[in-house]
């Protein structure tokens, strides 16, 4: 069962777990088990996703329930008016603060499209472990908003800036996923859609959902001593 945290007559908003698919995608055929389908399921009726996340990524999805409210909120999504908010561990000391406005490369584009990450960092560790050239290792965990919407945004920008995200397979550091995984038994991508606020089309009022960290994300958090940081 998929883990509700908001619904209405009109929207559905799951936290969606690490290595869920958002819908049927021709990058991975062999996959038949996705967050649309299974909603679809549990909910008994069609649902309309409205944004999506990528799949190593957990957090907040949002659906709507009938394609009324779809129709209604989507061009929100596509303006930017809704906020997007998300937690990540990061190799190194990042910046206290900052934006990274860097263009990307998408598939569906020949050019590259203007891309803006605003993030600031919550907490830091330095733990005892040899991983590199270096005997300890550091980590921060952020906070962070895309200011638009590429795919792989985040992940691409914190690679571009050096502070890889924790457990990214395709653009993070494998030698620091591979401690995490290995010494401390904290497998999975360090990256959480943690919150996300819009003005409800039908009732005008400002929504904030959040969506709980998964249980590989709580845990480092619990060890490092960050729990409280980010209630």
């Amino acid at each position: 069962m998929l883990e509700i945290i908001y619904q209405d007559e009109h929207f559905v908003a799951i936290n969606k777990p690490n290595g869920l698919l958002v819908h049927r995608t021709r990058i991975a055929e062999e996959v038949k088990t996705f967050a649309l389908q299974l909603l679809r399921d549990q909910m008994g009726q069609r649902v309309y996703p409205l944004h999506r996340l990528d799949r190593p990524t957990s957090g907040v999805l949002l659906f709507g329930l009938h394609k009324e409210a779809a129709q209604l909120l989507m061009p929100a999504f596509e303006s930017r008016e809704v906020e997007k908010s998300y937690l990540a561990i990061v190799r190194g000391y990042a910046p206290e603060e900052g934006t990274i406005d860097h263009p990307l490369k998408e598939e569906t584009y020949k050019e590259h499209q203007a891309a803006v990450t605003y993030f600031k960092r919550i907490a830091t560790i330095e733990l005892p472990i040899h991983v590199n050239r270096y005997p300890t290792s550091r980590y921060s965990l952020v906070h962070v908003q895309p200011l638009t919407g590429r795919m792989h945004q985040i992940r691409k920008h914190f690679a571009h800036i050096r502070h890889y995200i924790v457990g990214d397979k395709k653009h993070g550091d494998w030698r620091h996923n591979q401690m995490f995984r290995e010494t401390l038994d904290s497998p999975g991508m360090k990256l959480h859609a943690w919150k996300l606020s819009f003005v409800h089309p039908f009732s005008g009022k400002h929504t904030q959902l959040t969506a709980p960290l998964p249980p590989h994300f709580k845990n480092i958090c619990n060890q490092f001593g960050w729990t409280e940081l980010i209630k």
